[in-house]
């Protein structure tokens, strides 16, 4: 394997996990946006006020997004993985 052939397939990785996170990363940034603004206005210091709803809305969004993550992997994989461990 050729040193452009290895940093293709490690940009298609990077792509394709940036692509199967962002989701999940947005939807925790906008929680803990919205839970700091509030934590902000009424002077409410509680560290599981944070942190439980961030963990359930990543939840939700995991596992709604779990369908179309799966299939960018497996994409990844078919098209990029093992063509490169068959040698082809």
């Amino acid at each position: 394997m050729t040193e452009g052939a290895l940093l293709d397939h490690l940009r298609e990785a990077l792509w394709s996990a940036l692509i199967v996170s962002l989701p999940v990363l947005t939807v925790a940034l906008v929680i803990g946006l919205a839970i700091g603004l509030l934590q902000a206005l009424t002077s409410v210091q509680e560290m599981t006020l944070t942190f439980v709803p961030k963990l359930a809305g990543i939840l939700v969004v995991f596992w709604i997004t779990m369908d179309y993550s799966g299939r960018v992997l497996v994409s990844l994989w078919d098209r990029s993985i093992l063509p490169a461990i068959g040698g082809s």
